[in-house]
Formats: structure tokens, C-alpha cells, sequence
């Protein structure tokens, strides 16, 4: 959508890890993912606010490395905060054990959330 923060992460998954399940890890935990149960859960659906990787490929000479395009919606981030878009999007993610490495290659934000 027009209103979908997209990002690029360069993704090199642990051995045995799916290109496709390390993008759906990267996006599910820099969205909605957590590793720890919040009361808060029941009290709103999350499918709403969570982030989708809808395209993985692979890196041009560079074995076992992807590209992950995550779409995120406007709705996850608070309007006006810089700090907390980039917090969601590149804080706890980058330590997360199914992932040997990552990197943000590349980040496109949705006029509507400038305006």
C-alpha cells in the first residue's frame, strides 16, 4: 500500500534457518513479535499492526545471504515519532539468535507519515 513503510534488510540466516522463515522472523519482530507473553496481547488483534515479508531474495555472489522486504503499516507507528519508527524497525532485531547476521540496506517511508 501507498501507506506501508517498506524495508530491506540484508539477511544471513543461522544454518538450517529458511530464507523465508528468517524474513518472517525479521518482520514479525520488528513489529508485533516478542519472546514475552504481554497481558496486553488479548485485548487487541495484532494481525492489524504486524509487519509481512513479501519478497526474499537471493544476494548476487554472496552465498546463503538474502534480501527480505518487509512492509510495515502506518498504523504500528506513532505519528510525528521518528525515535519510535526506528526503534521498532531496527532495535531488537538485530540480536535475534536465528539470524546470523543482518543489516538494514534500505528504508522507504510513506509520505502520509512526513505530512
Amino acid at each position: 500500500k501507498d501507506t506501508d513503510f517498506l524495508a530491506a534488510f540484508r539477511v544471513t540466516p543461522q544454518p538450517g534457518v529458511p530464507p523465508e522463515e528468517a524474513g518472517a522472523a525479521v518482520a514479525a519482530e520488528s513489529s508485533t513479535g516478542t519472546w514475552t507473553t504481554v497481558w496486553t496481547d488479548g485485548l487487541t488483534s495484532l494481525d492489524r499492526y504486524k509487519g509481512r515479508c513479501y519478497h526474499i531474495e537471493p544476494v548476487a555472489g554472496e552465498e546463503s545471504q538474502f534480501i527480505a522486504y518487509v512492509a510495515y503499516p502506518l498504523d504500528l507507528f506513532e505519528e510525528g515519532s521518528v525515535t519510535n519508527m526506528f526503534t521498532s524497525i531496527v532495535g531488537n532485531v538485530f540480536g535475534f539468535k536465528a539470524l546470523r547476521a543482518l543489516r538494514l540496506e534500505d528504508l522507504r517511508i510513506p509520505t502520509a507519515y512526513i505530512k
